[in-house]
């Protein structure tokens, strides 16, 4: 049975810790692999804080597997700048910047979260800019060999890439090859997606893939999707990317051990 390689999203994982100690963190629990959302409050951060990002990953000697661009304040509701008229420039202005770290860090999947439906806004008009915006985002990253990644979402309404082939479409409009499927377990089976039926429909697409149990996005085993069976499908049908670990620990047990359901000796990928 072929193993799988699991990269921690260090920014919904170990946040009791302070960003730039998270890869270390990861490190010391076994871990190989680190991916972020955008760890910045701007699209073009300054150099001096661009340096700390790289130097911690570097220092605790992990790989970078895994950018988000520049997706508004998440916290406050934002889902992508992509299709988003008004923050457009913003999203342009954050190419380079994700470009340059990947640069840097050798990471080559870059997460372009699509973003919200705006009210006033014809969806074809957001579809038309969302195409032109992911071109402009895979014409950037080309340039190291990068793939910009779309991905379904959850618990949001006014996003519109609910399910697989929503996001298929986003990228066949696009019109780049180096745009991939981020297929995330979680936001498909909350959507009421077949995961099973995408896995096997949309197989050339996947370019990354993140998981999380369902319902209640905590550590797999909490809740009652097939985590382990999806893996081992996902790797027999070809997938050789990371799985990262996309999950919010919800229960005393899991913020006390967030990584108690998979064996240390499972956690390297070497």
């Amino acid at each position: 049975m072929t193993n799988a390689r699991y990269t921690v999203n260090c920014s919904i994982l170990l946040t009791d810790l302070p960003l730039l100690e998270r890869p270390a963190a990861a490190r010391a629990a076994g871990f190989d692999g680190v991916e972020f959302w955008w760890p910045f409050p701007t699209s073009t951060p300054e150099p001096e804080d661009v340096d700390a990002f790289v130097s911690a990953i570097a220092d605790a000697g992990v790989e970078l597997t895994g950018l988000n661009f520049n997706a508004g304040d998440m916290p406050g509701g934002d889902r992508g700048l992509v299709s988003w008229p008004e923050r457009s420039a913003q999203f342009r202005a954050n190419l380079d910047a994700v470009t340059a770290i990947g640069e840097r860090t050798g990471c080559n999947g870059f997460n372009a979260l699509y973003g919200n439906r705006i009210d006033g806004v014809a969806p074809a008009e957001q579809d038309e800019l969302g195409a032109e915006n992911l071109a402009l985002a895979a014409q950037a990253v080309a340039r190291i060999d990068g793939t910009v990644l779309v991905e379904p979402v959850s618990g949001t309404p006014s996003y519109p890439l609910k399910t697989a082939g929503d996001a298929v479409a986003a990228i066949d409009r696009a019109g780049e090859a180096n745009i991939g499927l981020l297929f995330d377990v979680y936001h498909l089976a909350t959507n009421g997606d077949d995961v099973d039926a995408a896995r096997a429909a949309y197989a050339s697409r996947i370019a990354h893939v993140q998981i999380a149990d369902a319902p209640g996005r905590d550590q797999p085993g909490t809740g009652e999707a097939p985590i382990a069976r999806w893996t081992q499908d996902l790797l027999t049908g070809g997938y050789t990317g990371w799985f990262g670990l996309e999950y919010k620990p919800a229960t005393p047990a899991s913020q006390a051990d967030p990584f108690a359901w998979l064996p240390r000796e499972q956690r390297s990928a070497h």
